[in-house]
């Protein structure tokens, strides 16, 4: 018989116990300790684990404590919503719903499905359903109790994600690229949005119909080298650092230091600390003279700007601002002077008046960033590129960011998302990322999850969500330990927001589903026509048995080899990252032996797929295995390519890493740029000279040929 304490977990989402991904399945418990702890961080209190009960009674009487919810998720064909009331006013209800357009006429059902007594009263729970069709869109569901109005958000979704024509019935295939790592004659040291409009013309080209960038999201103006794109401080707005600034009206070849500049783009590794630093330097000049005409066109252009992202843009400004004041006083936002933590407070209104042109420099920053991504995104679209741009949604974001200071009721408390150990990472991962609190998220009828989603979704043809699998759950450890546990979101609702808002942007969504996934997640997923993302390491029998051949890709998918978090296929061909791992202390001598056992074997089977599958190149047959490591087949790469590009997925994303054979990571989870230069690594050619290289030129013929 279940304890009180476990029927409090499950109602409220917490894992007792879970099983790693990693080859060996190990299943972990929590301490009860840190489960209490948990229920604490989730904004419930719990002083000793003997409360249990006394706590699950109020969670049970919650529902029964309000009229409406505050959202209901619903599909189109089973729109159905309940609403409490005391059982004499059960003949008393009336419903309205309102949409863009006023009020709807429809016919609807009603029942009741449950009565408690609570206080000596008794109330009614009764269920509404719907019978006429609604386009999928979010309503205004209005409740009349006795002359009483409630209102809550009923948000109909459609059955599927927007899915273009030309992915279901063809197969097609494009780039994944790390916008900052593309090198160019023309930019500074980072790649810009000019370097997207030029990639995509070089895609158009090659006949390539999709690019997949990097999170664009801001990161922190004070520590530019705080570089992961996974750790923004708002993912509602973007990077002033892929700024072009020499496509800024106002812009003066005399204000730049262009010997400074070769200087910075000579370095191995991105500079971004004067790069960013440069940039801004010249931004705030051109900022200086752009506010003198405020009765100017570009002028009037920021200002509806600024009226479109209201309170959003207001709060980053804010922050930034303020960070500027007291970045080298304290590490975050938590640090500041107590009266400055909350940005409803009067201290924070003072700061921004006294501060208003600062502000509004962060504010520009983010206005000419948004107006050169828009300009590129309409460029690729005028291309006639099939699905254009592909973006990326991170699963979390940096705990000392203008999103938790706007917001930190939204998240859970002390903790940080990561993940447990898996087979590409057996030391697990701790991400140390805000995660959304879902009770606190659905308080607030998503909008905060609906808002992230419209800025990523905004003039993308596809969108890729960062670990797909925290839309039913995440792996949250709290900032004291380096044990955790799964939190658990309400699945369907956020499947349904996902489907609705892509169905009214256009965009297609795709899933990072690699690691830990649940049984029957993808199947979900896929239902609810959100694709999956795989790899090729991933694409093997049993896990880590033999080579899918392509025939036996899953077709709703996006392809590549790997991914930016694992080694180019030259490194992982030599082993050099586990070598990497190991001197980082990352692995003990028996895990680093067992590492090279099992890319050892990777190689074997891998050169035995290729060999069944026929896919070397004519002209450069394999001569000798290789498979200690030794030396690096002839052939190799095309033959790779050819193989993965060949799969039955819908869509196969080259990655330029595996094409130049770097042999370097650009990330290695679990360290940051103190241990590993990670989100650093500059592309070995400029973007000008792709065309002209015979690596590339081979590989764009393998995979038009497979595609």
């Amino acid at each position: 018989m279940q304890s009180a304490f476990d029927i409090l977990l499950e109602k409220l989402g917490i894992a007792r116990s879970f099983t790693d991904a990693a080859q060996n399945h190990k299943e972990y418990r929590a301490s009860d300790e840190t489960l209490r702890k948990m229920i604490n961080y989730l904004g419930f209190s719990l002083k000793n684990i003997e409360d249990s009960e006394a706590l699950l009674q109020k969670l049970e009487n919650r529902r029964w404590q309000s009229v409406l919810e505050a959202v209901y998720v619903v599909r189109k064909d089973n729109i159905r919503f309940d609403a409490v009331v005391k059982s004499s006013q059960v003949c008393d209800i009336a419903i309205s719903v309102s949409g863009k357009e006023g009020n709807l006429d429809f016919e609807y059902e009603q029942y009741v499905t449950e009565t408690k007594t609570i206080g000596g009263r008794e109330y009614a729970k009764v269920e509404f359903v719907i019978k006429s069709a609604m386009e999928p869109q979010y309503y205004d569901l209005a409740v009349t109790v006795e002359s009483k109005k409630y209102h809550a958000v009923l948000a109909v979704t459609p059955d599927s994600c927007y899915l273009p024509q030309v992915v279901q019935e063809q197969k097609i295939w494009g780039f994944a690229i790390q916008l900052y790592a593309l090198r160019s004659k023309h930019n500074w040291g980072v790649g810009d949005f000019s370097d997207l409009y030029e990639f995509a013309k070089m895609c158009k080209r090659q006949g390539a119909d999709v690019i997949g960038v990097n999170p664009l999201n801001v990161l922190s103006h004070d520590n530019p080298e705080n570089a992961s794109p996974y750790s923004s401080i708002s993912r509602l707005f973007l990077n002033p650092v892929y700024i072009d600034v020499e496509k800024v009206k106002g812009f003066k070849k005399s204000d730049v230091d262009y010997k400074k500049i070769e200087e910075i783009k000579q370095k191995e590794n991105i500079d971004y600390k004067s790069i960013y630093g440069l940039k801004i330097k010249v931004l705030s000049e051109i900022y200086k003279e752009f506010i003198k005409d405020n009765k100017s066109k570009e002028y009037a252009e920021f200002e509806k700007f600024c009226r479109a992202k209201g309170a959003d843009l207001e709060d980053l400004a804010a922050y930034q601002a303020i960070c500027s004041q007291y970045h080298d006083k304290c590490s975050g936002w938590q640090y500041w002077p107590k009266e400055l933590q909350n940005p409803q407070s009067a201290a924070v209104a003072k700061f921004k008046k006294e501060h208003s042109e600062e502000i509004g420099f962060f504010k520009f920053l983010q206005f000419i960033a948004d107006k050169q991504l828009n300009e590129a995104q309409k460029e690729i679209k005028k291309l006639g590129l099939k699905i254009g741009l592909y973006r990326d949604l991170p699963v979390g974001l940096n705990k000392n960011s203008a999103e938790l200071w706007s917001g930190h009721d939204l998240f859970i408390d002390k903790c940080g998302a990561g993940a447990p150990p898996d087979i590409f990472f057996p030391t697990g991962q701790k991400w140390c990322l805000g995660a959304f609190n879902r009770f606190a998220l659905k308080d607030m009828a998503y909008l905060p999850f609906i808002k992230i989603l419209r800025a990523a979704m905004q003039g993308a043809g596809a969108l890729r969500i960062d670990h797909v699998m925290s839309l039913m759950r995440l792996y949250i450890i709290p900032d004291d330990s380096d044990d955790g546990t799964y939190v658990y979101y309400d699945f369907d609702d956020m499947l349904g927001i996902v489907a609705l808002e892509s169905y009214l942007n256009k965009c297609m969504v795709v899933g990072e589903s690699i690691g830990n996934v649940p049984d029957g997640f993808i199947e979900k997923i896929h239902g609810r026509g959100i694709y999956s993302l795989s790899v090729l390491w991933a694409e093997r029998w049993d896990g880590c048995g033999d080579f899918k051949q392509p025939q036996d890709f899953p077709r709703t998918a996006f392809c590549s080899v790997g991914t930016h978090d694992m080694p180019p296929l030259k490194m992982r061909w030599f082993g050099y990252d586990i070598e990497t791992m190991y001197n980082l202390g990352m692995l003990s001598d028996e895990e680093r032996i067992n590492q090279y056992k099992g890319r050892e074997d990777e190689r074997r089977r891998l050169l035995g797929a290729l060999d069944y599958a026929g896919v070397w190149p004519c002209d450069k047959p394999r001569q000798g295995d290789c498979l200690y490591g030794e030396g690096y087949p002839n052939g190799i790469l095309e033959a790779v390519e050819k193989f993965t590009a060949a799969g039955n997925c819908a869509v196969y994303l080259a990655q330029l890493e595996d094409i130049f054979g770097v042999e370097v990571l650009q990330n290695l989870p679990g360290t940051d740029e103190a241990t590993h230069p990670n989100w650093r690594r500059k592309l070995p050619i400029d973007l000008e000279d792709y065309e002209q290289k015979e690596d590339f030129n081979r590989v764009m013929n393998c995979i038009k040929s497979s595609r």
